[in-house]
């Protein structure tokens, strides 16, 4: 038998978190159910305890930081993290653990966009929009084939929990989940599933416009992070072209009279073309430091690995 968490973060769900906790109660009768409270100001925590969950508190404010608390608590052998407000159908969660428990993933993605239920019942056009954007830059980025990346129901098998650094404080913290996977080389498996609207009372935490402009501040960061050749190959090219365009008529000029009068053109012409070589030389610093911090990575988890084994042989 396999230690199952359920990680449930909460922010002001009195409304949702009782039946959250019921519904994967029923489904998964031997699981350990945590429920972390982000400083609600409502009757979340005394539903949650009435419903049987282990209740505990972050007072660091955002889904990330209770995230970071909960992978760093949490000791178990599949975790599933669901959002506390009864969107995601709690029966879901064992086609969830079924690859985990196989050892055929080591997350899985509750997909709520395949079967077209979340456009359905997500009226927020912007929203949607957001949620496309971001699918096809990393997809792009990575050369995946992901359909869902900022779905709140996933698991994980223990490995992954517990050698992921999560940095994000906010909501944006799925899309750096499935960067770090897809970074890593982790298994990744897409399990289509339904999308359920908010009951009447409960109010939606995200901001579409604010945690959208977080999340493309995310996908920029991380392709600095993770693609830093490329990121500043790009901008090796813009500034580069950008300097051509201004230093032509210097060029022109100098090669008709011999002579330079457009000294400040030539001047910004020279600065533009260093920054732009300046670029592709941090591109090229960066990029050797990623490929040995990826390399260093791989040890560190082959290390885990074994120490894993070893507390499973002394078991």
């Amino acid at each position: 038998m396999q230690k199952i968490a359920v990680l449930i973060p909460c922010y002001n769900e009195e409304y949702t978190i009782e039946k959250v906790v019921n519904d994967f109660k029923k489904e998964l009768p031997k699981a350990n159910i945590y429920v972390y409270d982000n400083n609600s100001k409502d009757k979340t925590i005394e539903k949650a305890k009435k419903a049987g969950a282990i209740v505990r508190s972050e007072s660091r404010q955002g889904k990330g930081n209770v995230i970071r608390t909960l992978f760093n608590e949490i000791e178990a052998d599949i975790y599933v993290m669901v959002d506390g407000d009864d969107t995601y159908p709690a029966e879901y969660v064992h086609q969830l653990i079924e690859p985990i428990i196989e050892n055929q993933a080591d997350m899985t993605v509750g997909d709520r966009l395949s079967n077209g239920t979340y456009q359905q019942k997500n009226k927020r056009h912007f929203h949607n929009f957001g949620n496309k954007l971001v699918r096809k830059s990393i997809n792009t980025l990575f050369n995946s084939k992901l359909r869902d990346i900022m779905t709140g129901y996933r698991a994980f098998n223990k490995r992954f929990v517990k050698n992921m650094p999560v940095m994000s404080a906010n909501f944006e913290l799925e899309t750096e989940m499935t960067l770090f996977a897809l970074d890593k080389k982790y298994r990744i498996k897409e399990i289509p599933i339904e999308f359920r609207e908010r009951p009447e009372g409960s109010k939606s935490k995200v901001n579409t416009f604010t945690d959208g402009m977080k999340v493309i501040k995310t996908i920029i960061k991380m392709f600095k992070d993770y693609r830093p050749l490329k990121f500043f190959s790009i901008i090796f090219i813009i500034l580069f072209s950008i300097g051509i365009l201004v230093g032509i008529p210097v060029i022109i000029e100098f090669y008709k009279t011999g002579y330079i009068t457009k000294m400040p053109s030539a001047i910004l012409a020279t600065g533009i073309i260093t920054l732009s070589v300046i670029s592709e030389q941090c591109g090229l610093i960066l990029h050797t430091i990623v490929k040995l911090d990826k390399q260093n990575y791989e040890l560190n988890l082959l290390r885990y690995k074994q120490i894993e084994e070893l507390k499973n042989k002394n078991i």
